[in-house]
């Protein structure tokens, strides 16, 4: 599933091509997605002028002065621009016409995504009971640790919580445990605040590093220039079990966690 970094290089991608323009019209190839498509998508988003693309977590908006189209790229859904006469393929769902004859095509064969609707002043279901975004002055050391008193689960669990904090998957998990020297399987209440506060950082620093580095290819994921993501080729944890930690040379070790997949050291990680 695309991450933060992921979702924010599509942002970005996206935002110079839709803020500032009109939605001319909307076309639906299919009803529903994850969830059915609800009928203000095509009722108030045709003549609507675009003010921002904005990222909650790991949900794009394109607001407008009607509402939110709030939309969610799955396992393997991508949103490109590209001219209105573009061919249709099987998995191009959803089209939405722009003025100067392009279209915002949502692009999903497994159909985990999904596009919804956020009326204007109101919080959709979806994005209520969020935590802070990592990358904002909200998600620090002191935050982590404080929601962590008492927690038994692992930390690595607890730091994928979206209450907690949004958007750190299984990938950034991995790799801000690594940084911090934290072993995944530690109970989150048996953290200090101090390497809490390291954990941070790390998860602050690979998440912009990430950014900057076009995210990470998972599966499907290609960025809206079509162009593949480039931190995988510098992973230091996940998806390198059994190969030589970066740090100590020892094979690193890989369990299942709360059904995902964790790579850590057991010499490095404490």
């Amino acid at each position: 599933m695309p991450e933060l970094p992921e979702v924010e290089t599509t942002r970005r991608g996206l935002a110079p091509h839709l803020e500032g323009h009109t939605i001319t019209g909307v076309t639906l190839r299919r009803p529903d997605l994850r969830w059915p498509i609800p009928p203000e998508i095509r009722d108030l988003l045709p003549g609507q002028r675009v003010a921002s693309v904005r990222r909650r977590a790991k949900y794009l908006l394109l607001d407008t002065q009607a509402g939110s189209a709030l939309l969610h790229l799955g396992m393997s859904g991508s949103l490109r621009v590209l001219p209105a006469s573009t061919p249709v393929k099987p998995h191009d769902h959803v089209d939405l016409v722009l003025d100067g004859r392009r279209v915002l095509r949502f692009t999903d064969p497994r159909r985990f995504g999904c596009l919804l609707w956020q009326p204007p002043g109101e919080i959709h279901e979806l994005l209520r009971g969020l935590g802070p975004e990592p990358l904002s002055d909200q998600f620090d050391g002191d935050t982590l640790f404080a929601l962590s008193r008492g927690r038994k689960a692992p930390v690595k669990t607890f730091l994928m919580d979206q209450a907690v904090v949004v958007g750190v998957g299984n990938i950034y998990a991995a790799e801000a445990l690594f940084e911090a020297g934290i072993s995944p399987l530690r109970a989150a209440g048996r953290v200090s605040r101090d390497r809490y506060a390291l954990l941070a950082a790390a998860v602050k620093r690979i998440l912009a590093y990430a950014i900057q580095r076009g995210g990470t290819t998972l599966r499907d994921f290609i960025s809206p220039d079509g162009e593949p993501g480039y931190f995988e080729l510098e992973l230091s944890a996940y998806g390198r079990g059994g190969e030589p930690c970066p740090r100590c040379g020892r094979p690193l070790r890989q369990a299942t966690i709360g059904q995902r997949a964790t790579v850590w050291c057991g010499h490095c990680q404490k």
